[in-house]
């Protein structure tokens, strides 16, 4: 299992009027866990892409428990719980600054050879980087 953290803050832009953060918000922030998580290993979404690998999101799941409130800083925790293959899920805890847990997320990604637009398997290098975590 790979578990990583990130800390954003909550932008006046993403919030609505009551001072809350927009609910659509919340995948952008599993985003930045994921980049900021895959980062962690040496790795970038646009060495992948340069690569010819493309790893768009295939399911999202969310369930609000509190909201997140303009000027918080939230930890945005992200759970590799298995290996990836062709597929890689993601599993993401938020947390506001007085470590309360207000929202659980899921995303599943798929590797694409964007040549032949096809699935394939993770890049040797990410696995490589990855599979340290999983022994």
């Amino acid at each position: 299992m790979f578990v990583h953290s990130t800390k954003i803050r909550v932008r006046y832009a993403d919030t609505d009027q009551m001072g809350y953060m927009y609910y659509g918000n919340y995948a952008e922030f599993y985003e930045v866990g994921r980049v900021e998580m895959l980062r962690s290993l040496g790795l970038t979404y646009k060495s992948m892409e340069a690569s010819g690998i493309i790893m768009p999101v295939t399911e999202l799941k969310c369930k609000y428990i509190k909201p997140a409130l303009y000027d918080e800083e939230i930890t945005v925790k992200v759970v590799m719980e298995a290996m990836p293959s062709v597929r890689i899920h993601f599993r993401y805890e938020l947390f506001n600054e007085r470590e309360e847990l207000i929202n659980l997320g899921e995303t599943m990604l798929v590797f694409i050879n964007q040549e032949k637009n096809r699935p394939c398997l993770p890049p040797d290098d990410f696995l490589d980087k990855i599979k340290i975590h999983f022994n």
